[in-house]
């Protein structure tokens, strides 16, 4: 890894955290959690832009294959690794640490931090960046309305199916392709098995978010329906 490159991966580490203790500071009266969450919304914001600049060619967004990564592709994989590390240390200081999204977290860091020392598969990690990314503001947005009073409300609703629709559009669609075609180009192995392990915590991701939905969905139209006799009186 260059050094210029783990120099910006320290600086990020501590400006996503002064991020957080501003945030901090600014809304004493809100959870940890919710402080925590609007980083992530930033990170996820920002992830998305950069990841879309350092795009080479979008008549082939993932091209060229197993290739030197630029400096740009470089640049926006190292603010992502020092956010990684970030939010890993945050899941680690909350009460309840979860599981699934501190193994996502490891396979993040470890993807990320073998391509930019290997220099190469930029293209393929930005893009995985970009898929991973394009859902998580309505993911945060979903828990951000619940702290703020809306929970079981059109708009949490609205936020949930909005999440369910791009997060599978984005992994089960995006994520399988670039799978394949990261498992089929000539990458480092590691990368390869961190491909595949990431395609797979999505799959179990998304069998959580399937159930999720319907049992919203589920119990939306029940309510209506017990609803509809007082209606009637």
């Amino acid at each position: 890894m260059e050094d210029y490159i783990m120099k910006l991966v320290v600086l990020g580490v501590i400006s996503w955290t002064a991020t957080f203790l501003l945030i901090r500071r600014m809304f004493p009266n809100l959870s940890f959690d919710f402080c925590n969450r609007l980083v992530s919304t930033i990170h996820a914001c920002l992830g998305v832009i950069l990841s879309s600049l350092s795009v080479q060619d979008w008549k082939c967004p993932v091209c060229p294959l197993a290739s030197k990564s630029s400096p740009s592709q470089m640049q926006t994989l190292a603010v992502s690794l020092a956010y990684m590390i970030y939010d890993l240390a945050c899941c680690l200081f909350d009460k309840h640490v979860k599981v699934d999204n501190s193994i996502h977290h490891l396979v993040s860091i470890i993807g990320i931090g073998a391509g930019l020392a290997y220099q190469k598969c930029g293209s393929e990690m930005v893009a995985a960046l970009w898929i991973t990314e394009i859902s998580s503001p309505f993911l945060h947005l979903r828990e951000l309305l619940k702290e703020l009073g809306y929970k079981d409300t059109d708009l949490n609703l609205a936020a949930d199916i909005s999440f369910a629709f791009i997060f599978t559009f984005a992994r089960m669609v995006g994520g399988p392709y670039l799978t394949y075609v990261t498992l089929s180009a000539n990458n480092p192995l590691l990368i390869k098995a961190m491909a595949l392990g990431l395609q797979l915590v999505s799959a179990f991701w998304f069998y959580k978010i399937a159930r999720m939905v319907k049992y919203k969905l589920t119990r939306r139209a029940t309510s209506k329906d017990l609803a509809q006799p007082h209606k009637q009186h």
